[in-house]
């Protein structure tokens, strides 16, 4: 996943603004206590960070990818 695709994936799955918020502000446990953006700044895979983040507020798998029906849902590691 690239970090564009993430950026998509966070805006269309949470909203632009409450997504961003959650990028900057959410601590996440499985990512070291960081939140993404500190996650993705120290190289963590977008994939890892979007996993982490869905799983850490619950989106279901079917809800994960966005607008795109056509787009391959990465798996997760």
């Amino acid at each position: 996943m690239l970090y564009s695709d993430f950026a998509q994936l966070v805006d269309e799955v949470f909203g632009r603004a409450y997504g961003r918020t959650l990028v900057r502000e959410q601590v996440l446990p499985r990512l070291g206590d960081r939140t993404p953006a500190e996650a993705l700044d120290a190289g963590t895979d977008p994939r890892d960070v979007w996993h982490a983040l869905c799983d850490a507020l619950d989106v279901p798998d079917a809800e994960r990818w966005g607008t795109d029906r056509h787009r391959q849902a990465p798996p997760a590691r």
